[in-house]
């Protein structure tokens, strides 16, 4: 299949790269100013927090805040996760536009995790996306685990198939596809996509790849060659799985945007001002990027 001529980018390092970031939280401040400036360099669509219980997330413990204190463009879409009806009443409360939810594709995950099934999880669901239809609020759905599992393994690509379309049927608009682990191939990423896009259009499909064993990149280009057109990622690789040990995150915005500028693919963002924005939350965390792209080209301002 031809690639897609254009991709749309879904940011997800305010939310997904902070939530698991260790010692005190990161400022409030600090995460309004790190969307502001993925926002600025041309991301339409970011991810900018999670309203789930602080006793479990504690960096997400400020969405509303955060919510609240953005300066927001009127083409940028800011989406939140609300994985149960409170944090949906939460983000409605603070004029959040499109939040997502999310299952698993593995039962050990989904118990671990959530501390329930599969279908448990979906039905949990089912009054979320009621209320959210109610306020004309899009959903999007996640489906983690879609490669492998840190207990059950390699996963069938007819699981995640099954998920993704109960997510679908349910009213989610997209459905992202998550390696949560990053353990996956490009062959194995082909095989879930070719399941999957019997019950979900291709282009309502999402691919969330993770980096841990450095093949997201391929994993992305073989979906790409699906005809997948919505990739999940985040500014300098943040991000990180506690169930994978030695996991690096999610793949790196700015790697895959210098693989789309590689292939003729518009995505109409910045690559230079991401670079610089990812050194600077690295700098604010106390650290590098994990971007190849950023390290090889380095910042040109702060």
């Amino acid at each position: 299949m031809a690639l897609p001529t254009s991709v749309k980018l879904f940011e997800m390092a305010p939310r997904d790269g902070l939530q698991n970031e260790p010692g005190d939280p990161v400022p409030t401040a600090t995460k309004i100013e790190l969307i502001e400036r993925l926002a600025n360099a041309g991301i339409g669509h970011i991810e900018a927090a999670s309203f789930v219980s602080p006793k479990w997330v504690p960096q997400m413990g400020d969405a509303a805040e955060v919510m609240r204190g953005l300066t927001r463009e009127p083409s940028v879409v800011y989406s939140a996760l609300t994985p149960n009806l409170k944090g949906l009443e939460n983000a409605l409360a603070v004029g959040v536009e499109e939040v997502a939810v999310f299952g698993a594709a593995s039962e050990a995950f989904s118990q671990k995790n959530i501390n329930c099934s599969i279908a448990e999880s979906l039905a949990r669901f089912e009054p979320v996306l009621k209320r959210a239809q109610e306020a004309g609020v899009r959903v999007r759905g996640y489906v983690s685990c879609v490669l492998g599992c840190p207990y059950e393994g390699d996963i069938v690509p007819s699981q995640v198939a099954n998920v993704a379309k109960a997510l679908y049927d349910m009213g989610c608009y997209e459905i992202s596809l998550g390696d949560t682990i990053g353990v996956g191939t490009p062959l194995a990423a082909k095989r879930m996509i070719e399941a999957t896009r019997q019950y979900v259009p291709i282009e309502h499909l999402a691919a969330h790849f993770h980096d841990t064993y450095g093949m997201a990149l391929a994993n992305l280009y073989a979906v790409l060659e699906e005809g997948v057109s919505v990739i999940d990622a985040a500014t300098a690789g943040l991000g990180g799985c506690p169930y994978a040990k030695g996991a690096s995150g999610n793949v790196a915005t700015e790697d895959v945007l210098y693989l789309l500028a590689g292939l003729g693919i518009d995505t109409g963002i910045n690559l230079q001002a991401i670079i610089d924005t990812g050194y600077w939350i690295t700098g604010e965390l106390g650290r590098k990027p994990s971007s190849k792209v950023a390290l090889a080209k380095g910042r040109v301002s702060s």
